[in-house]
């Protein structure tokens, strides 16, 4: 059994789907820890009622970013894991960070990469007029939300929609693909390679295995 540690900072819903999902022996891993940037998030709650081991790092207390990034390694080799999974961990990670975890880092970003890196996607989608909109799984890497692309799952923009209402649709499709990843992981058949991610040893396109 994979060890995963899941990153968040708010209500913790990815880290549900997956715990759930390992749990229910989809997903050949366990999740080990749960850390949080903030404290008192509900992410952080459901972890616990989970029996998950959890330990918050506030950023607040760190006066700058490699300080903060240098002591988040500590406290994830403490959980000695196989697979840090980033889960709403709203963070930009220093790059000797992202080096030392290479191609056992991951991320999901609510939209289709290389689109919309950054916040605020679903206005940023809305406000282009797009016709569809989605969610990405990547490999993390020094470049922000732009690492190789895993998995990603679209959904339609339709007229009237709202931030809410895209978002729902991307928070459904999330709960189904960012486990069936962490899966592709723990079994090994997903790698991180100098020619970029690696399924079933084929490299995967720029829109991950999704593109077909």
């Amino acid at each position: 059994m994979r060890r995963i540690l899941i990153l968040i900072s708010g209500s913790g819903t990815n880290m549900q789907a997956i715990a759930d999902a390992c749990q229910q022996g989809r997903i050949d891993g366990e999740v080990v820890g749960v850390i949080s940037n903030k404290p008192g998030v509900l992410g952080l709650a459901r972890a616990e009622a989970m029996g998950i081991p959890t330990a918050v790092l506030p950023h607040t207390d760190f006066a700058s970013r490699e300080e903060y990034d240098a002591e988040l390694k500590l406290v994830i080799d403490s959980f000695y894991p196989d697979f840090i999974v980033l889960a709403g961990f709203m963070r930009i990670l220093t790059p000797t960070l992202v080096s030392h975890f290479a191609g056992k880092m991951v991320n999901i970003h609510p939209s289709l990469l290389p689109k919309y890196k950054g916040v605020n996607t679903h206005q940023r989608a809305l406000d282009a007029g797009d016709k569809e909109h989605g969610v990405s799984v990547h490999f993390v890497t020094a470049e922000l939300d732009g690492g190789p692309v895993i998995l990603q799952a679209r959904i339609p923009i339709f007229p009237g929609d709202e931030v809410e209402d895209l978002q729902e649709r991307v928070h459904e499709q999330e709960y189904r693909i960012y486990p069936l990843v962490v899966q592709w992981l723990c079994t090994g058949r997903l790698q991180l390679t100098e020619r970029g991610a690696m399924l079933d040893n084929e490299i995967l396109g720029p829109y991950g295995y999704a593109a077909d």
